[in-house]
């Protein structure tokens, strides 16, 4: 009992000190509930995390953040939602403590999105894994449009430039407004793609986060 007091007062001190917490104090809550007290140490130690680095430079959260997510264990949709493909909220996936690769890419792309990073340097990019064999999503950062971007994968745990990814063949990005062709040299290059299954996944998505599923 002592421990979980002394948890929670050093999660609202924390909070205190920033306008707004990554996570409010009444889903705080409602995920502390559901998914007991594990959960609300992790969602503790994310805060941390990411007021760490908020007023770091890119590079910094950049790294910060992959880090914190490449900790939560790799499950597939069908055995944590018994579904084929679903994408879970930020709140989910760090709830579950489990989620595929669109899950860690979600994750990443909004607490990103909290630091301040700009939704114009971040790419949801779906690539081909030639060590898998299968299809996969990664977190792609473009420091400008047409810069080189550097990938953040759950199956590697460091930050490459994509050219240093030759296991990675990039089909398209996806930045929750257009879709485009991918390309290794920049997030604008190519012809722009229609992909209505991507949007309906997307608008799904901010749906549910805005109703804050957990």
């Amino acid at each position: 009992m002592i421990i979980k007091n002394l948890i929670l007062v050093v999660f609202l001190l924390f909070s205190s000190l920033y306008a707004a917490p990554y996570v409010d104090k009444k889903t705080l809550k409602r995920i502390t509930k559901k998914y007991k007290m594990f959960a609300k140490r992790r969602f503790y130690a994310l805060q941390v995390t990411l007021d760490g680095v908020k007023n770091g430079t890119d590079m910094q959260k950049l790294q910060a953040v992959n880090q914190f997510y490449n900790e939560v264990r790799y499950a597939p949709d069908i055995k944590v939602y018994k579904k084929k493909d679903y994408w879970a909220t930020p709140d989910q996936f760090l709830g579950k403590d489990r989620g595929d690769c669109e899950d860690y890419v979600i994750a990443k792309y909004f607490a990103l999105r909290y630091l301040g990073m700009s939704s114009k340097k971040l790419f949801f990019t779906y690539v081909h894994s030639t060590k898998f064999k299968a299809p996969h999503m990664v977190l792609t950062y473009f420091k400008t449009p047409r810069s080189e971007p550097l990938v953040l994968d759950n199956n590697n745990r460091k930050i490459f430039p994509a050219s240093k990814r030759k296991d990675l063949i990039p089909i398209y990005n996806f930045n929750g407004d257009s879709l485009y062709r991918a390309s290794k040299t920049g997030a604008g290059k190519g012809k722009k793609l229609k992909n209505q299954q991507s949007h309906k996944k997307w608008d799904q998505l901010k749906a549910n986060i805005k109703k804050k599923v957990i």
